[in-house]
């Protein structure tokens, strides 16, 4: 083993920033950006007055080295994931995998989760699963959102799924891959494939009944943001009075009716049918519609923007109708272009359009917009949409291209709630973000570029295809993963040069010796643990294995049980965001915060600590 760095009294300090870190995140009185900031100047202002002298007499902790961070491939990696992520998001190019999965899970929906969470986790095993994450975070939120799940009870537990799945091969984590780079070093024999897959598995398998049964009870029901701003209309019952006209070849003709509901509008309550002057009125007992009938239904928002979204033919005249460019005269031309958008207005007070219904007004002349539908709680409405008095404080529920709707703000009838407006995914961005994605992952999987060059690569193409503008873009780069991510690694730097990973590691090599090797190897596993979190995971595997070597050596027991001890232990990087990238990647779209992952994480590293100290000595024949 190459000699050790030597010890300085400076690491005692880094050991305190480092705690002072991880208190500062935990507590969370401080937003994370600012405690990550602070916590690096403090670094940068330390070795600046107390360097670390070089064999040349350089500063090896001056700037230039604590800021490298920020440069870090794996960083830039998961920023540049986050933005390819966004852009399926955005597109809702995973919508219909997601809709198919979830509508034949709807009776079963927990089910349905953990059997897409074990797809992960075998997926896992022989893809690199930051791309399977990145993957899988907009199938996951799509079908939490239909099947009734918040997003921060499943986004943690995708990360550790995936983690705990890329432990059981070689080929599964970067991490794995590190050490046997290290141990190839070494007059050792190669590790293959599946050499160490009995005793992951093993620990794989407690591990994800944790992540699945436990983890998600331990996670704050904050919601999602989109869903607080909207106020949990999917399922507070606020309604929306909405009109669909039954034309011929409408995919409505001849549906009849059970039992008082039609199957094809699902969540939608039939109000009423408009048959020439005659109005049907529930129970609906064996009624079919026709052309020319004029169906009022009531649904949510979410329902009415899920059946837009879901390119439903049921309201294909009224996004035809939107999005045909028109003369001068709002004439049709005949074709279609643009994006559209979904918001909500309310009528205001004094406004010109109280008493008249939305015909007489020429809303869609003069706004440029169509009434999607009509909410006004003071009442039911069993009428035609276009019969409708508005009233002072109606809510509209609006659909129009984003100019048109974002010229409302002008509008001093009615008054925009631009915090609800929601973008519909376009089919021909879906197709390319997913063309793009496509091609990212073949690139990595075949072989043919680096992960680092491929998620860069795909997220300047998500802009460049136009699937994303800059402002999109730039709105998908989490600012606390940057900064958090570029100060632990300033922090892991200075642990190194300073020897105080080394120092600790030794310190158990030393402590517990004597102890026997089953002691040892379940010291050692909790050492590399704790520092895979701190560290981050392929800084420790490279770090820890050559002490491992080192230490099998000296008890004089196999090197590559210590060696397997390292890659398990360094995969048990779930105690906080920076441990692993698929944590990172979660951390946005789960909305979590860094105590959650303690709080969820820490007792999953106890448990398979402890399965591994149990298992090992009995497996290994210690």
């Amino acid at each position: 083993m190459e000699a050790l760095t030597p010890f300085v009294w400076q690491m005692w300090v880094v050991y305190g920033l480092i705690a002072g870190a991880v208190v500062l995140f935990s507590i969370d009185r401080l937003p994370l950006e600012t405690s990550s900031l602070a916590v690096l100047v403090v670094a940068l202002i330390f070795f600046y007055f107390f360097p670390v002298a070089g064999d040349a007499g350089e500063n090896m902790l001056g700037p230039g080295e604590l800021l490298a961070g920020f440069a870090n491939p794996a960083l830039i990696t998961v920023l540049a994931l986050l933005v390819v992520g966004h852009g399926m998001f955005q597109t809702g190019a995973l919508d219909g995998p997601a809709r198919f999965i979830s509508e034949r899970g709807s009776k079963m929906p927990q089910l349905t989760i953990v059997l897409t969470l074990l797809l992960v986790a075998v997926v896992s095993a022989f893809l690199n699963n930051t791309p399977v994450v990145v993957m899988f975070i907009p199938v996951l939120a799509t079908m939490a959102g239909k099947l009734g799940r918040r997003t921060p009870k499943i986004m943690m537990t995708l990360s550790f799924v995936s983690i705990l799945g890329g432990m059981t091969t070689l080929i599964g984590s970067s991490t794995n891959l590190l050490a046997a780079g290290v141990v190839h070093s070494y007059d050792l024999r190669p590790i293959g494939i599946f050499d160490f897959t009995v005793p992951a598995l093993f620990l794989a398998a407690i591990g994800m009944i944790y992540s699945i049964a436990v983890a998600p009870l331990l996670m704050p029901d904050r919601g999602d943001p989109s869903t607080e701003l909207a106020g949990q209309e999917g399922t507070s019952g606020k309604q929306y009075i909405a009109q669909i006209e039954v034309t011929p070849g409408h995919p409505l003709v001849g549906t009849t009716s059970r039992a008082g509901l039609f199957p094809p509008l699902k969540d939608m309550t039939v109000r009423m049918i408009q048959r020439g002057e005659h109005p049907i009125l529930p129970p609906y007992e064996d009624v079919k519609l026709r052309p020319g009938d004029v169906v009022i239904v009531a649904a949510t928002r979410n329902t009415l923007t899920e059946a837009l979204k879901s390119g439903s033919k049921i309201f294909e005249g009224m996004l035809e109708e939107t999005l045909a460019d028109r003369d001068e005269n709002d004439t049709p031309r005949g074709k279609t272009s643009g994006e559209l958008t979904v918001a909500e207005a309310v009528v205001a007070p004094a406004s010109r359009m109280i008493g008249l219904t939305v015909e007489q007004i020429a809303f869609r002349h003069q706004t440029g917009c169509i009434v999607v539908g009509i909410q006004r709680r003071s009442r039911m409405i069993r009428t035609l949409l276009n019969d409708i008095r508005l009233e002072a404080g109606d809510v509209l529920l609006l659909l129009g291209k984003p100019q048109a709707v974002h010229g409302l703000r002008t509008n001093r009838d009615v008054l925009l709630l631009e915090w609800s407006a929601t973008e519909l995914p376009n089919p021909a961005l879906a197709r390319r973000a997913l063309a793009v994605f496509g091609t990212m992952v073949l690139s990595v999987l075949a072989g043919i570029l680096p992960i680092e060059i491929a998620s860069v690569a795909g997220a300047g193409a998500m802009v460049l295809t136009g699937v994303l503008n800059t402002r999109q873009a730039s709105r998908a780069i989490d600012r606390r993963i940057f900064l958090l991510v570029g100060t632990m690694l300033a922090l892991a730097s200075a642990l190194q040069v300073t020897g105080g990973a080394e120092a600790a590691a030794m310190a158990v090599v030393s402590l517990f010796q004597d102890q026997g090797p089953s002691v040892m190897l379940s010291a050692f596993f909790l050492v590399t643990a704790i520092a895979t979190n701190i560290l981050t995971n392929n800084a420790t595997a490279v770090l820890f294995t050559p002490i491992a070597i080192s230490a099998a050596n000296q008890i004089g027991i196999d090197p590559m049980i210590f060696i397997y001890c390292v890659i398990f232990a360094a995969n048990c990087s779930f105690a906080t965001p920076m441990g692993y990238q698929t944590n990172l990647l979660v951390m946005g779209p789960g909305h979590y915060e860094f105590r959650d992952f303690l709080r969820a994480g820490v007792p999953l590293v106890i448990l398979l600590w402890l399965a591994y100290s149990v298992f090992a000595p009995w497996y290994f024949g210690l």
